[in-house]
């Protein structure tokens, strides 16, 4: 019987789930990155044997391209399994300058204001003479707020 990590390889090696070992390459190579850096990454994409990364900060495509050459040399002496099927020639990277879409907050509720329906009309048989006070005056507010 097979185990969970061999159930998913083997959908991932169909030939309609292609695009899967694509993404699980680019994950690698990013991983490859130091954690700042691939913090400041906003996404990656593979177009005509060119990995492109683009960034959404210049500071990101500074480091990324000071440690490029280290990657490509990496890439080309060991090719990770999830590489394998889709062929890299070249790593590139731009800074993107479309401001993110911030989420949006969600609407304030307004609070909603009911009219009371209690009529104060209930017995009071609290032994207690400070309980018995206390439920006496709510019985008064209660039965103010039904004349106004």
């Amino acid at each position: 019987m097979k185990n969970a990590s061999q159930i998913i390889s083997s959908i991932q090696n169909k030939p309609q789930f292609s695009k899967l070992s694509k993404y699980k390459c680019i994950a690698k190579i990013q991983s490859m990155f130091l954690p700042q850096v691939q913090r400041m990454i906003q996404f990656a994409y593979i177009k005509n044997d060119t990995l492109f990364f683009v960034f959404n900060h210049p500071a990101g495509k500074q480091e990324f391209d000071n440690s490029i050459d280290n990657i490509k040399s990496a890439l080309k002496h060991h090719q990770s399994d999830e590489c394998r099927e889709n062929t890299i020639h070249d790593i590139k990277a731009f800074v993107t300058h479309t401001p993110k879409l911030k989420k949006e907050m969600p609407l304030k509720i307004e609070q909603q204001i009911y009219t009371e329906r209690a009529k104060g009309n209930f017995s009071n048989t609290i032994a207690d003479p400070k309980l018995h006070e206390l439920v006496r005056s709510i019985q008064k507010i209660i039965q103010e707020k039904q004349c106004h």
